[in-house]
């Protein structure tokens, strides 16, 4: 390829993510590719997978250099998730402490700073995924899209997977 080349290079992160997500046979292999590969792609210091679940936002799945919030509950309204899931788009927050999206309680003994929170699931939002960091950071444009990409896939996946289940059988 020459110089003036203008054709857009594909990730090969994103390439062999989208391979694991065709590959992907249930709700939990997508948690589970999104959790091995969603914080290296974002360069973050840490990752959670969150589930939409009656109401509530449950943090299922979590790569990170310390404990998040696995296993925990939160109500839709009151979480960066929910908002993410109930206003159908990405959540960027350079500053966690300048953000009335971020319940401070929540956020108070984490080393959290910055945080990108991304939709999954359409035309209505199952899932999220979060990306964290230590510090406050500019959250450049490539590093939402290569995590919107990513969501992008899970909800391919999702929908895939959606579609694979037999329906009920028609009455005769």
């Amino acid at each position: 390829m020459g110089m003036l080349d203008e054709r857009p290079s594909v990730d090969p992160h994103l390439a062999r993510t989208a391979e694991l997500m065709a590959e992907a046979r249930s709700l939990e292999d997508v948690v589970a590719v999104l959790t091995r590969t969603a914080r290296w792609i974002a360069g973050a210091d840490g990752i959670a997978v969150v589930l939409r679940d009656d109401g509530f936002c449950h943090y299922v799945a979590e790569d990170a250099i310390e404990p998040l919030w696995k296993g925990c509950r939160f109500p839709l309204e009151a979480c960066v998730s929910g908002w993410a899931m109930l206003n159908r788009e990405t959540a960027v927050v350079p500053d966690i402490g300048g953000d009335p999206r971020i319940p401070a309680a929540s956020y108070a003994y984490k080393a959290i700073r910055s945080l990108v929170m991304v939709p999954i699931g359409a035309p209505e939002p199952v899932a999220a995924l979060g990306a964290y960091w230590c510090a406050m950071v500019w959250l450049d444009t490539v590093t939402v899209a290569r995590l919107e990409a990513l969501a992008g896939q899970a909800t391919a996946a999702l929908a895939r997977l959606h579609g694979q289940r037999s329906p009920e059988p028609a009455a005769p």
